[in-house]
């Protein structure tokens, strides 16, 4: 898909993410996706999910709630809708998870690994809200409103979420990051690999450290805290890395896990990747190219076809809010 900035290339990616996903990459307020001085909008996604048509339609409205329907059938929620249609983004604003600090890669490793084991979806969500009820008795506990005896069931609680929390991101690191070592090395960088050193959490370290957590009012111990740092030649690419080297581990890592996930679930994800190729030199851009032909369908947002090394299936334009084939 090719056009000029500002043409709505960004728009359109956005609305078909919208209509596979449930939700957009960019904003989680409704009111931002429906045009100025109208009430609603939709978004309908047809195609196949291997050899199965499905339909996804997305409706939004200012005054009323968010509607998903797959195939005619009423979906509960966008994480229903999500674990039926599976769609991986790459937008210039992901390099976060490598720019940005440890809080905004262990987001993104925790989506993921809710992608690549389902049954553990909710492992990463269950440990922030213990978390949350923890803090919350610490501070009662400080204000002299509560006993401390109050803490102990929350210890357990965390304790055991936080062990199932770090076993399940080591489980998926340890399935995508031979992946994520060869793209990476494919598109030059050496000797690349996700950094994962978390421990088992127990209800005996949160009680050595509770003096310190009920001056504070937080819990400071556990893989909220963690880092999961991508390396290149043993540097942290987020001090080390280039703007270049650091959209490559960007790419290689939403790569990984299209690869992964295709090969787990026997059908690929759809691959909406938003002005990927910038800042690629012309071997790069072919080498992740050729790798995009063996995951499934890709959307790839440029300026202009000069920036797509290899022939798409498909061209289109896009220009003044229309789109027309290339």
């Amino acid at each position: 898909m090719t056009g000029p900035n500002g043409a709505g290339k960004t728009n359109l990616v956005e609305g078909i993410h919208l209509g596979c996903q449930g939700f957009s990459f960019r904003t989680r307020s409704d009111a931002q996706l429906i045009r100025h001085g109208a009430k609603a909008a939709a978004s309908t996604v047809e195609g196949r999910r291997g050899r199965v048509p499905m339909t996804s339609d997305v409706r939004l409205e200012l005054q009323g709630s968010r509607r998903l329907r797959l195939d005619g059938v009423v979906v509960s929620s966008s994480e229903a809708l999500r674990a039926r249609i599976q769609a991986l983004v790459f937008t210039p604003d992901r390099l976060a998870v490598v720019k940005a600090g440890p809080a905004a890669r262990r987001a993104y490793f925790d989506r993921m690994l809710g992608r690549v084991f389902p049954a553990r979806a909710t492992i990463p969500a269950e440990y922030g809200a213990a978390i949350g009820q923890r803090n919350a008795a610490l501070r009662r506990v400080a204000a002299g409103v509560s006993d401390r005896a109050a803490l102990a069931p929350w210890n357990a609680t965390v304790a055991e979420l936080g062990s199932r929390l770090v076993e399940a991101r080591h489980a998926a690191i340890a399935v995508l990051g031979p992946a994520f070592t060869e793209l990476a090395e494919e598109l030059g960088l050496a000797d690349s690999r996700i950094a994962y050193a978390g421990e088992p959490l127990t209800s005996a370290e949160l009680e050595a450290g509770l003096a310190r957590d009920l001056e504070r009012g937080t819990t400071g111990r556990g893989p909220h805290l963690d880092e999961l740092p991508l390396l290149v030649g043993g540097q942290d690419l987020r001090s080390y890395g280039s703007q270049g080297e650091q959209r490559l581990a960007v790419l290689s890592l939403v790569l990984a896990e299209a690869e992964v996930l295709a090969a787990r679930g026997g059908v690929a994800p759809l691959l909406l990747l938003d002005d990927a190729l910038s800042e690629l030199d012309e071997r790069r851009r072919r080498i992740l190219s050729e790798r995009l032909g063996r995951v499934g369908q890709t959307i790839v947002t440029a300026t202009g076809a000069e920036a797509l090394p290899l022939a798409p299936a498909q061209l289109l334009r896009v220009a003044g809010g229309t789109v027309e084939n290339g």
